[in-house]
């Protein structure tokens, strides 16, 4: 990828270099004496930089930046309602879950209420698992947490009419099961296995002699990551959270069809189940479902229900001590969120290195050190209630099909980072310091996260994300942190944070040009939710630098490519009545309109280089409809090529549109309906007749056919 300056083509992307050291440099310039040389990288211009937010954002926010369409964000907010999440204690209990590792008898009123609810499934995989325990009198059933695998358990001892049943400590040992066994059933949930001292096939059928003596029957429940030797567990297979719900409803109900039936039909009950809750989850809500079609909850609780046990899910993740969710596992948590719906071997990379961190927080004596091989990917995803799905990732090489991993709950993102950020700030220090690794990072779409996760953080405690986070981006000494800065502060004005408006006015006027130029660049892509603001903002400081005795180059090439940004966004033709309206105040505000309007008639569809032009397709469709842009669109172009400090740049782009007519016919239509609005007065026709004239092909090649035939429709010239 070729390097870019201030200058330069728009629409070339800058090359990526390695990733450098994460903390911010506290020099204030670019490639000059005060910046270490380490800290010295290349400005992105803002096309691509946009290109790379869209492309690797974790939120569809072509509308809200900048784009031909609005696809869920309009305005710089989200259409739809954005829950980020509120504090809620939930306790959850599912089939007397309260006991799950308690010891003694389950109380037959216990097994009788269960039995009403328990939903076997279709299949007959229950049945087969009831006949497998009545032959074998012992079984090893298999499943993940909250998939009902205890109670399952239960009811395969109910079914062959083992009574009584009895739970056992699940410290008790493998060798220690034929001991404990007497008459009637026996429950162990997730016995306390190693490596070194696995349940084996030996435990089972020493067991399995005892239990036939004495008529009894034995369940163990096994997680995926359970020490087996020589031992074939059975797999259990949970029912549909509808199922369950449906059943639990009933019993809740005394079996009221209709009242059944006109809850399940609830717009909140069918957004519950689209969203894949445990069954848990299921069984709790038909409960209080229950109490809602009786009149003593509100509406309100059932419809905000599924937020809240996604909220329970979070905060039982954080909560857990090691032996039960290794640190390992709750950083894995935090970057599936941060990279929620990328690439699963990055988001497994990069989760290392916040483990890394983690352990340094937790016990700075120890070094840090992460397992080369550890949990199988399927149980890790499994742990994160997400799932594996293979998709397309953007790259700067060009689409490329990944493995990728997301939350099957597409809220569980951002309220698992607000819980950490809120909940857990000893947590902090060590996700401010992956954050800063992840913003000098090579890739975009690593960099793109890092700045998604910090808006989530200034959305939920906007002076920490912004003292902590954001601001040490904002006057880092590279431009790759700053860029960063821009995009999370972006990304955070589109989820609804409040004051980012008020910060970027503040940074427009700082002495620190760093701050200037984030804010200047912000304004370009939040601008489309708020033109005239954005726009009058840009006047502001384009005033400035040419007050300056010496302009800032940079900062005024900025304000281009922030103007560029805008008139190609949704709000285009907004920007391009207010550029019109105020472009002849002062010498600055025309030089910002007619640069900002250049640049971006070098774009092309999807960037090709010889693609149908942006600028000329939105003027041939506003001459078509008769709309006022098509006349602001040729004012600007007779400016620019009127204007000693823009025509040889307009003429050039001019000429790039005249060599891709030549390949398209579309491009020379429109090409065709434009040239004449651009003819006035004399020196106007003489100007392009001359380009047209002149101008050579490709290579050097004699001037095209195609500008032949636009020759015939430039009027005459003006007496």
């Amino acid at each position: 990828m070729s390097t870019q300056d201030a200058g330069a083509d728009p629409a070339a992307p800058e090359p990526e270099k390695p990733a450098g050291p994460a903390s911010p440099a506290d020099g204030a310039g670019e490639g000059t004496g005060d910046t270490p040389p380490e800290e010295q990288d290349q400005r992105q211009n803002a096309w691509s930089a946009r290109r790379d937010l869209v492309n690797h954002s974790p939120w569809n926010v072509t509308g809200g930046v900048v784009g031909a369409d609005h696809h869920g964000i309009s305005g710089g907010h989200f259409t739809g309602s954005v829950h980020l999440g509120s504090k809620t204690e939930i306790v959850y209990q599912f089939g007397g879950g309260a006991a799950a590792h308690s010891s003694g008898e389950v109380p037959a009123a216990t097994l009788e209420r269960l039995a009403a609810r328990f939903v076997t499934g279709a299949d007959g995989a229950f049945d087969a698992l009831a006949e497998r325990l009545r032959a074998e009198r012992v079984l090893v059933l298999s499943g993940a947490r909250f998939t009902g695998r205890r109670t399952a358990a239960l009811m395969l001892l109910h079914r062959v009419g083992a009574v009584p049943v009895r739970v056992l400590d699940r410290a008790t040992g493998p060798g220690e099961l034929a001991g404990r066994v007497e008459a009637g059933g026996h429950l162990l949930c997730d016995p306390l296995t190693r490596r070194d001292r696995p349940l084996r096939e030996a435990h089972l059928l020493a067991a399995r002699d005892r239990l036939a003596e004495k008529d009894a029957y034995l369940v163990v429940t096994v997680g995926p990551t359970a020490a087996l030797e020589d031992v074939a567990p059975a797999a259990w297979r949970p029912p549909a959270p509808a199922a369950v719900l449906e059943a639990h409803l009933r019993a809740e109900t005394d079996g009221a069809e209709a009242t059944v039936r006109r809850l399940l039909a609830l717009p909140a009950v069918g957004d519950f189940l689209g969203r894949r809750h445990q069954l848990r989850e299921a069984a709790r809500y038909a409960a209080v479902l229950a109490r809602y079609a009786a009149g003593e909850v509100e509406e309100r609780r059932i419809e905000r229900f599924s937020l809240d046990a996604l909220e329970g899910q979070v905060q039982e993740w954080f909560e857990q001590d090691e032996e039960a969710l290794h640190l390992r596992d709750k950083a894995f948590l935090v970057a599936l969120a941060a990279f929620d719906g990328g690439p699963y071997a990055l988001t497994a990379e990069l989760s290392d290195l916040l483990y890394a961190l983690l352990q340094k927080t937790d016990d700075p004596s120890r070094p840090a050190g992460v397992p080369v091989f550890g949990t199988h990917i399927g149980k890790r995803l499994q742990l994160a209630r997400a799932e594996l799905y293979p998709d397309v990732e953007q790259t700067e090489w060009g689409p490329v099909e990944q493995l990728k991993a997301r939350y099957e709950d597409d809220r569980a993102a951002r309220v698992l980072l607000r819980e950490v950020w809120t909940g857990h700030p000893s947590a902090r220090p060590a996700l401010i310091a992956w954050l800063q690794r992840l913003a000098g990072d090579g890739r975009p779409l690593v960099r793109t996260r890092a700045a998604a996760t910090a808006a989530v953080l200034a959305y939920t405690d906007l002076p920490s994300a912004m003292a902590l986070v954001i601001e040490a981006w904002a006057t880092s000494g590279r431009f790759r942190h700053r860029l960063v800065a821009v995009n999370a502060l972006t990304l955070a004005h589109l989820l609804g944070t409040p004051n980012v408006p008020r910060i970027l006015d503040a940074w427009c006027e700082s002495e620190d040009r760093r701050l200037r130029w984030v804010a200047i660049r912000t304004h370009g892509l939040i601008g489309p939710g708020r033109p005239v603001e954005a726009l009058a903002a840009l006047r502001a400081a384009a005033r400035h630098q040419y007050a300056r005795e010496d302009p800032d180059e940079l900062l005024t090439a900025e304000l281009a490519e922030s103007v560029e940004l805008l008139l190609l966004s949704p709000a285009g033709d907004r920007v391009l009545s207010e550029l019109i309206r105020t472009m002849y105040d002062d010498r600055a505000v025309l030089e910002l309109a007619v640069r900002g309007f250049v640049r971006a008639c070098r774009h092309t569809e999807d960037d090709e280089r010889y693609g149908r032009p942006l600028v000329l397709h939105w003027y041939a469709r506003a001459a078509t409809g008769h709309d006022p842009a098509a006349h602001h669109i040729a004012t600007l172009w007779r400016t620019a090529l009127g204007d000693r400090a823009h025509t040889d740049d307009a003429r050039d782009v001019l000429h790039h549109w005249v060599l891709a007519a030549e390949r398209d016919r579309t491009v020379e239509w429109e090409l065709a309906a434009l040239l004449p609005a651009l003819v006035t007065t004399t020196s106007e026709h003489q100007r392009l007749d001359h380009l047209l004239r002149t101008k050579p092909g490709e290579d050097g090649a004699p001037p095209p056919p195609v500008a032949d035939r636009l020759l015939t429709v430039l009027p005459r010239p003006p007496h």
